[in-house]
C-alpha cells in the first residue's frame, strides 16, 4: 500500500492505522515522488491526497492509471471536496473511491476493505483468465496436431482409390471420391477380375468422420484389386485364376463378417456390379445404397434398381440381383447419397430427376471430365461446394462403336 501526502503528519497518523491493521505500507511527500515508487513497485493500493503542490491527486491518479502494469491498483482520494461536479472530476481521472478529510478510522478501514474484495476478485478473474488462456493454448496445439493427423488420414483415405481412371479396352472405368471432412465414410472402386470381366462398387459406412473413414479401410481390404486372392468378390478356379462370386453372394458374406467380426455400431450401403465387357451385361447387388442410373448412347437416360437392405443391420439378410445391358456409348452411374440429397438452396434434394438431368446436360462429356462436372453442378444447385455428405460416384462407360469410314 502506498500513502502520498504533502503533509507529514498526516502521512503518519494514515500510516500507523494502517500498519495497526496489518498492512505492508510506503510513503510519498508528493505525486512524482509516488510515481517513482509506483515505477518501481506497484503498490495493490493508494491512498492520496487531493491537494498537493506541484502534481496534484487527481493529476498523480491520472498518470497512475496511464500505467502499464499486470494487475490492477485500487486508487482512493483523500479531498476536503465533496461537491458532485469534483467527484466526477475524480472518478473520470480513475479514482475508485473517496474520503473525506479529516479520515475517520472505520471509515477508511471499510473503504479499504471494500478495495481489498474488489481486488482479490481482479485478481481471480485474472488467473481464471489466464488459466483459460493456457487451456486454449493446449487446446490450439492439440487441434492442430489433430488437424496434422486428420489430413494424413485425408491423403491415406485418398490412396485407397488409388487409381481414379483406368481403360479396360471395350470401357473405361473413371472413379470420384471427396469427403465433406477431412475423411468420410464413402468409397469407390474397381478391380480386374479377367480379360473380360470387372468389378466396381460404390460403398457408404453410415456416419462422419475418423470411425467410419477406418471401416472404408477394412472394406476396402475385403474387394482388394491389387491382392485377388483377399477380394472376397473373387474365388479361385482350376486353372490359378480367379472368378466372380455372385454380387448377392459376396453382399451375404459382407454382412456376416460385419455382425459376426467387427465390433462397430456402423453398417453401410453398398452397390456392387460384375461387369462382363464382351457382353455389355452387368449384374447388380444393391444394398439399400442409391440406385445407380443408366444413360444410352442416344442421350436417354433411367434409374433402375428397388433399394434392398443396407450391410450390418440384419443377420441372414438375403439381398437380390439384377441385370441391365449396356451396349457400346452407353454408361452407367454409381453415385453417393450425398449427389442425389444434395440440398439446394430452397432446400429440396436433387433426387433423381437432377441427377439424370444433370447428366443430360453432361451426356457429351466423359470420363473425368464428366465427373468434375458433376461436383460442379451440385456446387451450383447447392449454392456452394462445402457440401454436407461425402460425394463419390463411379462411372462405367462403353465406348461406342468407331466412325464408318
Amino acid at each position: 500500500m502506498l500513502v502520498v501526502d504533502d503533509s507529514r503528519l498526516q502521512r503518519r497518523i494514515l500510516i500507523a492505522s494502517l500498519r495497526k491493521w496489518g498492512f505492508r505500507v510506503s510513503e510519498a511527500e508528493s505525486g512524482a515522488a509516488a510515481m517513482r515508487i509506483c515505477r518501481a513497485t506497484p503498490p495493490d493500493l493508494v491512498l492520496s491526497d487531493w491537494m498537493m503542490p506541484g502534481m496534484t491527486g487527481l493529476e498523480f491518479c491520472r498518470e497512475f492509471r496511464a500505467m502499464k502494469r499486470d494487475t490492477y491498483g485500487y486508487f482512493i482520494l483523500l479531498t476536503s471536496k465533496s461537491e458532485k461536479d469534483e467527484i466526477a472530476h475524480g472518478l473520470d481521472a480513475g479514482a475508485d473511491d473517496f474520503l473525506t478529510k479529516p479520515v475517520n478510522a472505520g471509515e477508511l478501514r471499510a473503504r479499504i476493505a471494500a478495495g481489498e474484495r474488489i481486488l482479490r476478485m481482479e485478481r481471480e478473474l485474472t488467473r481464471q483468465k489466464r488459466l483459460v488462456e493456457s487451456t486454449l493454448a493446449e487446446l490450439r496445439t492439440l487441434y492442430d496436431s489433430l488437424d496434422s493427423d486428420l489430413l494424413e488420414a485425408k491423403k491415406l483415405q485418398q490412396s485407397l482409390v488409388a487409381e481414379r481412371h483406368r481403360d479396360f479396352g471395350a470401357a473405361e472405368v473413371s472413379l470420384l471420391l471427396r469427403s465433406s471432412g477431412h475423411v468420410g465414410g464413402d468409397l469407390v472402386g474397381m478391380y480386374p477380375i479377367n480379360k473380360s470381366r470387372i468389378g466396381l462398387y460404390g460403398i457408404d459406412v453410415s456416419g462422419h468422420g475418423v470411425s467410419s473413414a477406418l471401416m472404408t479401410a477394412r472394406l476396402a481390404g475385403y474387394l482388394s484389386a491389387s491382392n485377388p486372392a483377399q477380394n472376397l468378390a473373387l474365388s479361385g478356379d482350376a486353372e490359378g485364376g480367379f472368378t466372380p462370386r455372385p454380387p448377392s453372394e459376396t453382399m451375404e458374406m459382407l454382412n456376416h463378417l460385419i455382425l459376426s467380426e467387427m465390433e462397430t455400431e456402423h453398417y453401410f450401403t453398398m452397390l456392387l456390379a460384375d461387369v462382363d465387357l464382351a457382353s455389355g451385361r452387368v449384374a447388380i447387388c444393391q444394398a439399400g445404397h442409391p440406385s445407380p442410373a443408366v444413360q444410352r448412347a442416344d442421350g436417354g437416360t433411367e434409374v433402375i434398381g428397388a433399394g434392398g437392405l443396407p450391410v450390418g443391420l440384419i443377420p441372414g439378410a438375403a439381398y437380390d440381383e439384377f441385370e441391365t445391358c449396356l451396349r457400346p456409348g452407353d454408361r452407367i452411374l454409381i453415385s453417393s447419397d450425398g449427389v442425389v440429397e444434395c440440398a439446394g438452396r430452397d432446400d429440396a434434394l436433387l433426387g433423381d430427376a437432377g441427377l439424370m438431368r444433370i447428366l443430360d446436360d453432361l451426356r457429351q462429356t466423359s470420363g473425368m471430365a464428366c465427373l468434375e462436372s458433376l461436383v460442379w453442378k451440385l456446387a451450383e444447385f447447392a449454392g456452394t461446394d462445402s457440401f454436407a455428405d461425402d460425394v463419390s460416384a463411379a462411372l462405367l462407360e462403353f465406348k461406342p462403336f468407331p466412325p464408318i469410314g
